[in-house]
């Protein structure tokens, strides 16, 4: 790899945010694989595009280049691609061997695979076939789009974003409720983003008082995409069998620990797991979501759960949503230890995303 060599030239990083927002379109659909983003450049000009297929499909860097209509241009263009090609036989055939068999002289990429199956070897194997490589463009904003992806193959658990809202005067709910229904302390535009960054993730979680008190559908309706895999803590199956979450509608996973021998039957939409309720509860979560391949999941509540992940240091994210009321008593909202994160207003409600560095 000595003639890879580091570049942050203003064109290319036009070029790699291009990818970046191509890598987009596939967030949510391309599981377990990375959402990678592509183009071709010739002449100061984009030939081809492409950004990775559902799985078993085709990756970005055949995708873009098949989209080019004069495939001669492609011996004198520069591929920008937002994650490192891969080099081994998969669903697909190796995206390296496709970028040389087209003759293409020049490979930008953004930042490199560290699966072991890759981790470098797409690269090696590009110069060796004398393919001039740069790597490192916008490298924080490619690792960033493929967080979920890093998170899985390097701390061996899922992408674990925290989310809530709070008052004022920091709760989360009030001391009573008339209903089984939401008391919203966020706005509009708050909640249908919710349901854009639930079809972004692999799967929600939420704790049994949550299901019980809300009796939530946590499902993709305001926003296109699919619904995740709802994941239920409920210790003593104490959630009644007419609830939203247990409709089969949609995949869910029950967590509880109730005995094998009057545990309910599991089957392919709703599921039960064991789980020890008496310590490292986020850490057992993330052991089981492992073992359902799950490479990401919104801790949606109630507070106990959070503060489950929060105390055992077992997060990525954390968004807050502060609205404009207050409860003067309730739910107290969790604390977290970082203080600083960045700040969005949705027109009276604000948002602060965290982060677990």
């Amino acid at each position: 790899m000595e003639s890879t060599y580091f570049c942050c030239m203003e064109l290319d990083e036009i070029y790699m945010n291009r990818c970046i927002q191509l890598a987009g379109k596939g967030l949510g659909f391309t599981r377990p694989n990375p959402s990678v983003g592509c183009v071709a450049v010739y002449d100061g000009r984009i030939i081809g595009e492409g950004f990775t297929s559902p799985y078993g499909g085709s990756h970005a860097e055949v995708n873009a280049i098949n989209s080019v209509k004069d495939k001669s241009l492609l011996e004198k263009a520069t591929l920008y691609v937002t994650l490192e090609p891969c080099s081994h036989f998969g669903k697909t055939p190796p995206c390296a061997d496709y970028i040389i068999k087209h003759k293409i002289p020049k490979v930008v990429i953004g930042c490199v695979d560290t699966h072991s199956v890759v981790a470098g070897k797409g690269i090696e194997r590009l110069i060796s076939k004398g393919v001039d490589v740069v790597v490192g463009v916008l490298e924080d904003k490619c690792w960033e789009q493929h967080k979920r992806f890093f998170t899985v193959q390097n701390k061996n658990r899922p992408y674990v974003i925290l989310k809530w809202a709070q008052t004022q005067d920091g709760f989360v709910a009030p001391k009573h409720k008339d209903t089984n229904r939401p008391v919203w302390i966020s706005n509009a535009i708050s909640r249908q983003l919710v349901h854009k960054w639930r079809s972004e993730e692999h799967a929600i979680l939420v704790g049994t008082n949550t299901a019980l008190s809300d009796n939530p559908k946590l499902d993709v309706r305001s926003w296109g995409g699919e619904s995740p895999v709802r994941i239920v803590l409920d210790r003593t199956l104490r959630v009644p069998k007419e609830n939203n979450l247990l409709d089969r509608s949609i995949k869910t996973i029950v967590c509880t620990s109730v005995s094998d021998d009057l545990l309910p039957t599991s089957d392919e939409l709703l599921l039960y797991e064991q789980l020890n309720f008496e310590n490292d509860v986020a850490k057992q979560l993330c052991a089981i979501l492992m073992k359902h391949q799950i490479q990401s999941v919104i801790i949606e509540g109630g507070t106990q759960t959070l503060n489950s992940f929060i105390e055992e240091k077992v997060w990525d994210e954390a968004r807050v949503f502060y609205g404009e009321n207050k409860f003067h008593e309730g739910v107290k909202a969790p604390v977290l230890s970082v203080s600083s994160g960045v700040v969005s207003d949705l027109k009276g409600t604000v948002l602060k995303v965290f982060k677990n560095l």
